[in-house]
């Protein structure tokens, strides 16, 4: 089968070609990190870098079971180079102990260009960040978006809805268009996909022994997305309703932090807008893909109103934004979107057309007293597109501008 080229992706990794830093890729599993090498390789090929010249190891294959901390990758590598210029590819390097060790000598004994990916951002938290203080660009992969999506499947854009409610459903996985006529399938692969990440990236990563407070702390959070969420929460409500018998607040909070390092979950703190300042209190979380959410709550509990919330904040990553909820005086504003050269203000909600939920929402941005964007998602598509100045946008026109 044909790689669809995920151009956004590679033309950070084209861009960033033959610099001195070391690029990092990162993503929850199974978001395209490793194709996403395979065709950066194919890219050096077909502008005339040898085949010698290009190392590619991936560690989750048995061939290289026998490189198992850094002085093995070293003595691999060295072998390889032989006085000239290589480039190496380093999938799931995380395998590795001690890896960053051998990328630091990698860089100061021969002339060689990096690419690491990892499923989980100790990559980045270890001692990586030390050796490497300034010398790396992180690429982060996200499953695929909804424009994404449809180019995957090769779907037009007839029926729109109905193959927006099919992402909202399954996800973005890129896999998932492999087997998608096939239900049954696509359920099993979600249900592996979610049992390999708890599994491999936060249990036997962080050696867990209450892996049952670990699972009913992600069906917490996919069961709240979008809702303000702290561990004094979290324990009181698994408290309350004995599914734990006693939960401690500083387990919680590690857990919390587990998740957000395998890339399952993403938190979203909590500003204040006026101020500028950061709340430390009752931030939200949301889940890496909205498949894997469902195949969590099973598919009869799907909440299309967190869902849309969920894909929104999402999107707002791909395009390079740094997210944050809003605190406008007592209103509270769904997103604070910030780049260096711009802010944006975004309310999600499925439906405007009563006046009582509109009001509402209109109110949170016009209580923002500044001339940044300001803009309503929703799915309708009959509303007036502009009230006082806020935009109104339909969420599926919005996922597809150019």
């Amino acid at each position: 089968m044909k790689m669809i080229i995920r151009k956004e992706y590679l033309n950070k990794m084209i861009a960033a070609k033959d610099t001195e830093f070391i690029k990092v890729i990162t993503g929850v599993r199974r978001s395209g990190k490793s194709t996403l090498l395979m065709m950066f390789k194919e890219y050096l090929l077909n502008s005339g870098i040898k085949e010698e010249k290009i190392v590619y190891i991936n560690f989750e294959s048995a061939k290289y079971d026998d490189i198992k901390n850094y002085k093995d990758l070293y003595s691999y590598v060295k072998d390889k180079v032989k006085n000239k210029k290589i480039y190496l590819l380093l999938d799931e390097v995380q395998n590795v102990d001690m890896w960053e060790k051998a990328i630091n000598s990698f860089k100061v004994d021969f002339d060689i260009d990096i690419y690491i990916t990892g499923s989980n951002a100790y990559l980045l938290s270890s001692e990586l960040s030390t050796l490497l203080s300034g010398r790396y660009i992180e690429i982060k992969v996200y499953p695929l978006s909804f424009k994404e999506f449809l180019e995957f499947n090769n779907y037009d854009r007839e029926n729109i809805e109905s193959k927006f409610n099919e992402y909202l459903k399954y996800g973005g996985l890129p896999a998932i268009t492999l087997i998608k006529d096939n239900n049954d399938l696509v359920l099993s692969y979600l249900n592996d996909i979610y049992n390999t990440i708890v599994k491999k990236d936060i249990i036997d990563r962080n050696n867990i022994k209450d892996t049952a407070l670990l699972e009913n702390i992600i069906k917490y959070l996919s069961n709240n997305i979008g809702s303000s969420v702290s561990s004094t929460k979290i324990s009181d409500y698994l408290n309350s309703n004995k599914i734990i018998e006693k939960s401690n607040h500083q387990t919680i909070d590690n857990y919390l932090n587990m998740l957000e390092k395998s890339f399952i979950m993403y938190k979203a703190d909590r500003t204040d807008i006026k101020s500028k300042s950061l709340l430390k209190t009752l931030g939200k979380y949301y889940i890496s893909d909205t498949g894997i959410r469902n195949i969590i709550l099973g598919f009869r509990n799907i909440d299309e109103g967190h869902l849309l919330e969920n894909v929104v904040y999402l999107e707002l990553l791909r395009r390079g934004y740094r997210v944050n909820i809003g605190k406008s005086n007592e209103y509270e504003v769904d997103f604070v979107a910030k780049n260096p050269n711009d802010i944006n203000y975004y309310q999600v909600t499925k439906s405007i057309s009563s006046d009582e939920v509109r009001n509402r929402e209109l109110r949170s941005l016009e209580s923002i007293d500044d001339n940044y964007e300001k803009i309503i998602l929703t799915m309708d598509r009959t509303i007036n597109n502009d009230f006082n100045g806020i935009k109104v946008k339909n969420i599926i026109d919005w996922l597809l501008d150019e």
